[in-house]
């Protein structure tokens, strides 16, 4: 993945990935703390990845703040969308439910409205997706950047 304009990246260990149990916000926060005295220059935003245990790679975008604004993830499974959603994973499955409802049963799971949205799809052994808060994109940041 090339570093898109205006953004840092920085990779987790598979032992620091391991270290924060599955828990890669937790962990993305922790390593940008870490690492964001040193940096020289000031980027719209930074970039946090992850590989967890079963090869499933985690990109979190984070503000300069350290406030993870989206995520993407790609690997042979899903991650835990309710551990990468958080508080927004109700409002996640709430819009799954009602694609259902409305007889979209097949298909990427695909959840868009004003507070979040969410784009997941994929099968057996090729997993992907993305999420972002549409409101906490900081500026020059397009919900194309997070891939």
């Amino acid at each position: 993945m090339p570093t898109p304009a205006g953004a840092s990246v920085s990779t987790l260990s598979a032992a620091s990935a391991a270290a924060a149990a599955g828990n890669a916000s937790a962990a993305a926060r922790a390593a940008v703390q870490g690492s964001a005295s040193g940096a020289s220059t000031t980027p719209a935003y930074t970039v946090q990845q992850t590989t967890l245990a079963n090869g499933t790679i985690v990109r979190e975008y984070l503000t300069q703040a350290g406030t993870v604004f989206g995520v993407a993830w790609d690997g042979p499974q899903m991650p835990n969308l309710a551990t990468l959603l958080g508080s927004y994973f109700p409002q996640y499955t709430a819009g799954v439910k009602a694609s259902h409802a409305a007889g979209h049963v097949r298909g990427p799971g695909v959840v868009e409205n004003s507070n979040v949205v969410v784009h997941s799809g994929g099968h057996m052994g090729a997993f992907s997706g993305q999420a972002w808060l549409p409101q906490a994109l900081p500026a020059g940041v397009s919900a194309s950047d997070i891939q």
